[in-house]
C-alpha cells in the first residue's frame, strides 16, 4: 500500500498543472488505491473488505468530510486568536479544485496504508493500544520526508492524527469515516483556509489568500497549522471520545485476548 501511495503520489504530482486535471487524477488514484487494498486482502488474506463496507460509505464519508472541517475550522479560528493567522483576501477556486484532487488521492492512500493495514495487522500482534501507538509513530514519522518537514511537526501528526485516525478506526472498524475526516481536514487546511499541509510546498492554495507567522507553537511555522499546540488540544477530544465508544463497544482488545481467540 505504500507503494500504491508513492506512484499515486507521483501521478498527481504529474497531472496537478491544471484544476481539472488534478482533480480527476486525484479521484482515479483514489478509487484506484481502493481496488488494490480489496484486491491485496482478497489475495493475501482470503476475506471480504468489511471495512469498506460499500453500504457504510456514502454516510460515513459525509460524515468524516464535515467534521474533518469543522475540526480544522476551530484549530485555525484559536490560531488566528492567537494573533498567528492572517487573511490578505480572497485565493483561487481553481486551487481549491487542485487541493481537493490531490487530498482526496492523499486521505485514501494514506488512511489504507496506516489504518487499513498497519494499524489493523498491528493488532493482531501487539493489540489495540500497541497497534494505536506504533502505527501513529509510523504515521508521523513519514510526515519527515515533507520538504518543510520538522521532528516537533512530526510528532504533533504521530499525536493528533495518528492517534485520531487510529481511535476512530477501533470504535468503528470502518475506514469510511477517518478516509472522510483526513480529506475535510486536508482540504480545509490548504483548500480553504490556504495554508501549508504537513510540511508540504504544493503551494496549490485555496479559497483564501492567508499566511501564518509568530511562534511555532502557536503557528505551526512552515509546517502548517497542524504543528500548532492548538490542533494536538482540538484533536484530542474526538481521540478521547471515540476510545471510549471503542472500549463501550468491546472493540479494546489486548494481545492475549487474540490470541485467546486464534486458537
Amino acid at each position: 500500500m505504500l507503494a500504491v501511495d508513492a506512484i499515486a503520489s507521483g501521478i498527481n504530482s504529474a497531472a496537478d498543472g491544471t484544476p481539472l486535471t488534478a482533480l480527476i487524477a486525484g479521484v482515479a488514484t483514489g478509487g484506484l488505491a481502493l481496488v488494490a487494498y480489496v484486491r491485496l486482502v482478497r489475495y493475501l488474506e482470503g476475506r471480504r473488505t468489511l471495512e469498506l463496507a460499500p453500504e457504510r460509505a456514502r454516510r460515513e464519508l459525509g460524515r468524516g468530510i464535515g467534521f474533518g472541517v469543522g475540526l480544522f475550522a476551530v484549530t485555525i479560528a484559536l490560531v488566528a486568536l492567537s494573533g498567528s493567522y492572517h487573511v490578505h483576501g480572497w485565493g483561487s477556486f481553481g486551487g481549491a479544485l487542485t487541493s481537493l484532487g490531490l487530498m482526496s488521492s492523499a486521505a485514501v492512500t494514506e488512511e489504507l496504508a496506516f489504518r487499513g493495514a498497519l494499524f489493523r495487522i498491528l493488532e493482531e500482534k501487539a493489540g489495540t493500544w500497541g497497534a494505536l501507538v506504533a502505527s501513529g509513530l509510523v504515521f508521523g514519522g513519514l510526515h519527515l520526508i515533507n520538504p518543510n518537514a520538522t521532528v516537533w511537526g512530526a510528532l504533533a501528526i504521530a499525536i493528533e492524527a495518528g492517534l485520531m485516525f487510529g481511535a476512530i478506526y477501533a470504535a468503528t472498524r470502518s475506514l469510511w469515516l477517518a478516509i472522510g475526516l483526513h480529506l475535510g481536514w486536508n482540504v480545509a487546511e490548504e483548500g480553504i483556509f490556504g495554508t501549508a499541509v504537513s510540511g508540504s510546498d504544493s503551494h496549490t492554495g485555496g479559497l483564501l489568500h492567508a499566511s501564518v507567522s509568530g511562534p511555532q507553537i502557536l503557528s505551526g511555522g512552515s509546517f502548517g497549522p497542524e504543528a500548532s499546540i492548538f490542533a494536538i488540544a482540538v484533536c484530542a477530544v474526538p481521540t478521547v471520545l471515540f476510545l471510549l465508544l471503542a472500549k463501550r463497544r468491546n472493540r479494546i482488545h489486548t494481545r492475549a485476548a487474540l490470541a485467546a481467540a486464534a486458537r
